[in-house]
């Protein structure tokens, strides 16, 4: 019903006329402010963000140089809509060559995305009716289940825990709501947590999916950072192209964060569904970026360098934090360590793991990313800004070691309790 001026026309899954006026704040306007405001107390203390969940380098020379040679060029000007042609090849060469996913059809089978995350607001449009069931896992990106609820869906959360190694329990999913289900999301390398899937989980999800009639979307973001695994993609187990869908951003494994690039893969009738609403939304992303996603996809060995460049950095964060006392243990993936929280410092006990953060900040300048949804835990992120050369004899930046032991010297004057 309409009320009184625009607050009044705002859509009910926004909040309607309580839209702005809510006084629940979320955690990352939290952290925001209890960044700003440490900034305030301590402007001489420069802020150590581990929160920062975007690569620190750029892409690569023959990248930007291929972006370089393509943005003048007329043919490039013309809206793309679902994709060039020669991304949908390169895409499916690149699957083929790192995942062992063989056989896709580019034009059938293939679409790309101004990035991953547009690509996971627009599916529940190709799929949710209201009442309609999505599964999530938690914690995790939320943007799909966003989308669900705001199309009359229903979000039901899986919860992740240490016990399981952060995958969910399909055993414990109640049969009323995996018939009701229609979308699953699943995002391994996980993020927050780390964790990598089994090629024994995949196929347990892909013989759910066949029983209960469920698209699995694969959220493969960090894919390519894999530490003692093979990058294991859900297209690869059989039967997988019958109930999935993968979405690959180009974003963590050649540092395009800013390009917006991704593509959709797997199953060809809900790709063409994905396809059609994806029409409706947007005219494609510019040619010449699309053909500098070509490049990247011809060179693994990038993302090889980058791969290698985390893993040195986790592995010396990791060894920090436990000599603090955090129970920090190297990811499978990703570029984030996923920890349990401190309970207190001094003599201050902390509620949950968002006040630990907050106190983080304010008393040590140091931003993290907490997480109360199963286990109070810390995400710190390998991707924090430094400068200094490699040391030859470690591998590590002179910079990040710099950046480390001085988070490390903080912390530890804190006190903390676990």
């Amino acid at each position: 019903m309409k009320g009184t001026g625009i607050q009044g026309l705002i859509a009910a899954r926004l909040g309607g006329e309580r839209f702005g006026k809510e006084e629940k704040v979320y955690k990352f306007e939290r952290i925001k402010r209890a960044k700003r405001a440490a900034i305030k107390a301590r402007p001489d203390v420069a802020v150590i963000d581990f929160g920062v969940g975007e690569p620190d380098g750029v892409a690569a020379p023959i990248i930007q140089g291929t972006l370089s040679a393509e943005m003048g060029k007329p043919e490039n000007r013309f809206y793309a809509d679902n994709g060039i042609a020669e991304l949908k090849v390169a895409a499916a060469r690149y699957l083929e060559r790192a995942y062992g996913v063989g056989g896709l059809d580019p034009e059938t089978e293939i679409v790309h995305a101004i990035g991953a995350k547009s690509a996971l607001a627009m599916l529940p449009s190709a799929f949710i009716d209201p009442g309609d069931v999505c599964l999530q896992t938690v914690p995790g990106y939320p943007v799909l289940a966003t989308h669900t609820a705001w199309y009359g869906g229903r979000v039901v959360n899986l919860p992740l825990t240490r016990e399981r190694a952060y995958l969910p329990d399909l055993a414990s999913i109640p049969a009323d709501v995996a018939r009701a289900a229609k979308l699953f999301y699943l995002c391994y390398p996980n993020n927050p947590t780390g964790a990598v899937a089994t090629r024994a989980f995949f196929e347990e999800a892909v013989a759910f999916a066949k029983a209960n009639d469920v698209l699995l979307v694969s959220d493969l973001p960090y894919g390519p950072l894999v530490y003692d695994s093979e990058p294991l993609s859900l297209l690869s187990i059989p039967g997988a192209r019958d109930v999935a869908v993968e979405i690959h951003s180009f974003s963590k494994g050649w540092n395009m964060t800013g390009w917006r690039l991704a593509f959709v893969a797997g199953n060809r009738t809900a790709v063409a569904a994905f396809s059609n609403v994806k029409d409706n939304y947007d005219s494609g992303q510019f040619r010449a970026i699309q053909k500098a996603g070509v490049t990247a996809l011809a060179h693994p060995e990038l993302t090889a360098g980058i791969r290698e460049h985390y893993r040195r950095r986790l592995e010396a964060l990791v060894a920090a934090l436990r000599g603090l006392g955090f129970d920090a243990r190297m990811p499978g993936g990703t570029f984030y360590l996923y920890v349990p929280a401190p309970t207190g410092a001094g003599g201050r006990t902390f509620a949950n793991a968002e006040e630990a953060c907050e106190h983080l900040i304010r008393e040590a300048s140091i931003i993290t990313v907490p997480w109360d949804e199963t286990e109070p835990a810390l995400r710190f992120s390998a991707t924090f800004e430094s400068t200094g050369d490699d040391d030859p004899s470690t591998g590590l930046g002179a910079g990040d070691a710099r950046v480390i032991a001085e988070a490390a010297r903080r912390l530890a004057a804190l006190g903390l309790r676990f």
